[in-house]
């Protein structure tokens, strides 16, 4: 298959789309729904054969709502916990397991499916304790230091990450479907988002920040939407550079009105960097003892017996076809 991009997946995101885009009437023999294996398998296979990468890292939330995050920002994410056995979303220990999250349960019960499909074909995952996939993602990112690196994501947070050097890295975005991706790098994001070139990926996360993003919970600055932001972005080398400008006042780069919404704001502009920007040193551990592309699987049988169990050959076969390099 040739040397090719590192390419990095956002499984959650993968198979939350999976389970969404295929048709819930898909199950196995015994009745167990199988929608989201069958669309990651073949989400995986598509992008494999697009992309042609030499290795594949599906990464992984262990806590989907960081007790970190929530702390700087009580409102993190909080519309989607599952407060039906009585808890307090704005509570930083709420999140983690797979039950805290208001997520269908139809879509739970393949997760643990999808995982072992991975790891019999030999498709290593990677996560971190207390800390989401895209931490996991950014983490990967900073530590790699030649070899380019492709993101596949339908989420946008992750265009904080585009860079050029020292290890060129796009992301895949995936947000209109698999079939209709996009991929954005450096020039990408500033032309979509009106932030500096040179800085992309800082620049989409600071006009993130003030945008916020009712999504995830994030209020942003009131008054302040993304052309706004991305306006105000440009002016500024940095963050520091821009939080300076709004204490002290007199910059010209800031028009009054701005400035005074941006003041009233100053305790989230504070603590917002902490909560969108993606973690670079998150404690990663992995399964798998390969982070080469597996060309067969490490375990054939087993591959095979998930693959008749759960009423996936097609699937299990494009797949594997993909990761081989075959016509499938």
């Amino acid at each position: 298959m040739g040397e090719g991009p590192l390419m990095l997946l956002d499984s959650a995101s993968l198979w939350f789309r999976a389970f969404y885009g295929v048709p819930s009437s898909l199950t196995a023999q015994d009745g167990t729904p199988v929608n989201a294996v069958r669309g990651f398998c073949d989400m995986v296979a598509r992008l494999v054969r697009a992309r042609q990468p030499s290795s594949v890292v599906a990464c992984l939330d262990r806590d989907w709502r960081p007790a970190f995050r929530v702390r700087a920002i009580p409102s993190y994410k909080a519309h989607r916990v599952d407060t039906s056995s009585g808890v307090d979303p704005s509570d930083p220990t709420v999140g983690g397991g797979p039950d805290a999250e208001a997520a269908p349960p139809e879509l739970g019960v393949q997760v643990p499916i999808i995982l072992d499909v991975l790891a019999a074909a030999g498709i290593p995952t990677a996560g971190a304790e207390g800390y989401e996939a895209d931490d996991v993602i950014g983490t990967l990112c900073a530590t790699e230091a030649s070899q380019p690196i492709e993101v596949v994501s339908g989420d946008r947070d992750l265009l904080q990450l585009v860079r050029d050097e020292p290890a060129p890295t796009r992301i895949v975005y995936i947000a209109r479907g698999v079939a209709k991706y996009e991929v954005y790098g450096p020039e990408e994001v500033a032309a979509r988002y009106g932030v500096p070139v040179s800085r992309a990926g800082d620049g989409y996360a600071e006009m993130a920040m003030l945008r916020g993003d009712p999504s995830d919970g994030l209020p942003g600055v009131p008054g302040v939407g993304e052309k706004t932001a991305s306006q105000v972005v440009s002016k500024f080398d940095s963050w520091a550079d821009l939080v300076g400008a709004v204490v002290e006042g007199g910059d010209p780069r800031l028009s009054s009105a701005v400035r005074a919404k941006l003041v009233k704001a100053a305790q989230y502009l504070t603590v917002a960097p902490g909560v969108v920007r993606v973690a670079a040193d998150a404690p990663i551990d992995w399964t798998g003892s390969t982070r080469s592309l597996p060309h067969e699987a490490v375990d054939a049988d087993r591959l095979a017996e998930l693959a008749q169990r759960w009423s996936l050959t097609g699937s299990v076969d494009r797949l594997s076809a993909a990761l081989a390099g075959r016509e499938g």
